[in-house]
């Protein structure tokens, strides 16, 4: 009787699968089979993707947007909420930015806002043809042509939502921005991106509770993460990082009324390659803020120019206040079980505010060598690091040059 018992329970399972599977399917809506989109890379989606997100964001069953294979241009597209139901998008094809960006008076491209329940999947890709804003926004100075570049996706104010196998290529600015949002995953998502694009942060987030950030692989032109400030338990874990500039925390203290960062984990990344690798950098003078509870374990770096970073003289372009101090207080933060190689001698750095002093700083298990003949140092200033464990190099061993760090 035994085996007969087995073979019930499964049976029932497949059933329950097989029902599912036929909702999704009735609850699909086709993009091209419905609203006659073309997948000729020269019609515009931009009415057929709204329209099906219209149907089925006023759907009370679950219902799912089909972008099928096959490549399609978007000039723009803006998909609200609150929808009757959970809601998916399955991009299976490639979606292309237009190459100008003179086409865009805002920094939208792909927006998605105040939805709750939403699932993003489909292995589909979202290319922003950057090539031609990168060569304009190489110049530091050129703020006003920067201001109307598009990020490729956001997500604003979004709550229980996935993000799931898809892929961000050459953007124009950031691919990924994260804002007000509340438990939201992305999860193998991809970031494609030359190493000399400019402000091109892979996934940058501010104000949001919850975020978890797994599985991706993110090659690009600043940072691989960029965390602002109002983040909340935030879950960073089996990042592949580089090029880039690392994951780092902030710039903060840059404008008033900054919110706390707080309950950060990054765990098990491999960064290569990169300017930095965990990092936290505030501005100078300006404006107070907070940092606490942030821990970086578990991580390896190959050939990171600064692979352990606290910067509290954060200065990029020389614009800033130099000669005063940092008004964001860092404490809580601890770099655990970090391992690998250093391009540059300095391999741990902490600069720290004058003023506010970072407080509970810890050092663990630190083997870091440097590339070259010299060996890997370590830089400590306005901090006392808490230390245990294998560490090298000899924590706060070297004078900190009068110089001071003026990082990407």
């Amino acid at each position: 009787m035994a085996p007969h018992l087995n073979i019930v329970p499964s049976m029932f399972v497949l059933l329950l699968l097989f029902i599912s599977a036929s909702k999704v399917q009735s609850g699909a809506i086709d993009v091209v089979a419905k609203f006659g989109a073309k997948a000729d890379g020269k019609t515009d989606l931009s009415k057929p993707f709204l329209d099906a997100w219209k149907e089925a964001c006023a759907s009370v069953t679950p219902s799912t947007v089909v972008i099928p294979k096959g490549t399609y241009l978007l000039s723009k597209v803006n998909l609200e909420g609150p929808c009757k139901a959970p809601i998916e998008i399955n991009v299976q094809g490639t979606i292309k930015a237009p190459a100008d960006p003179g086409a865009f008076k805002d920094p939208n491209w792909v927006r998605f806002y105040s939805i709750e329940n939403f699932k993003m999947s489909g292995g589909g890709i979202f290319d922003g043809q950057g090539s031609v804003a990168y060569e304009k926004n190489k110049d530091p100075h050129n703020r006003a042509f920067r201001v109307k570049l598009p990020v490729n996706i956001r997500f604003d104010f979004l709550t229980n939502a996935l993000i799931q196998d898809i892929t961000s290529k050459d953007s124009k600015l950031f691919h990924v921005n994260v804002f007000a949002c509340k438990n939201i995953t992305l999860e193998r998502f991809t970031v494609e991106a030359p190493a000399d694009s400019p402000n091109t942060d892979g996934i940058h987030m501010g104000k949001s509770d919850g975020v978890n950030i797994i599985g991706c692989e993110i090659k690009t032109g600043d940072d691989c993460i960029s965390i602002g400030d109002g983040t909340k338990n935030l879950d960073i874990k089996d990042i592949t990082c580089g090029p880039g500039h690392g994951i780092s925390i902030g710039s903060l203290g840059k404008y008033p009324n900054e919110e706390p960062v707080e309950g950060v984990k990054v765990t098990n990344c491999t960064i290569t390659n990169t300017s930095n690798g965990a990092r936290i950098k505030t501005w100078p003078g300006e404006s107070p803020g907070i940092v606490s509870d942030v821990h970086f374990e578990d991580i390896i770096v190959n050939n990171v120019s600064s692979p352990i970073l606290i910067d509290q003289k954060y200065c990029p372009w020389s614009k800033c206040k130099i000669n005063e101090e940092s008004k964001v207080k860092l404490s809580n933060i601890s770099f655990k079980n970090i391992r690998g190689t250093s391009a540059l001698p300095e391999a741990v750095k902490f600069i720290c505010s004058g003023s506010s002093p970072c407080q509970n700083v810890e050092l663990a298990d630190i083997d870091i060598k440097h590339t070259g003949p010299e060996p890997a140092t370590s830089q400590c200033l306005n901090v006392k690091p808490k230390t245990s464990g294998k560490l090298n190099p000899t924590p706060c061993s070297s004078p900190v040059p009068k110089t001071l760090s003026a990082t990407a």
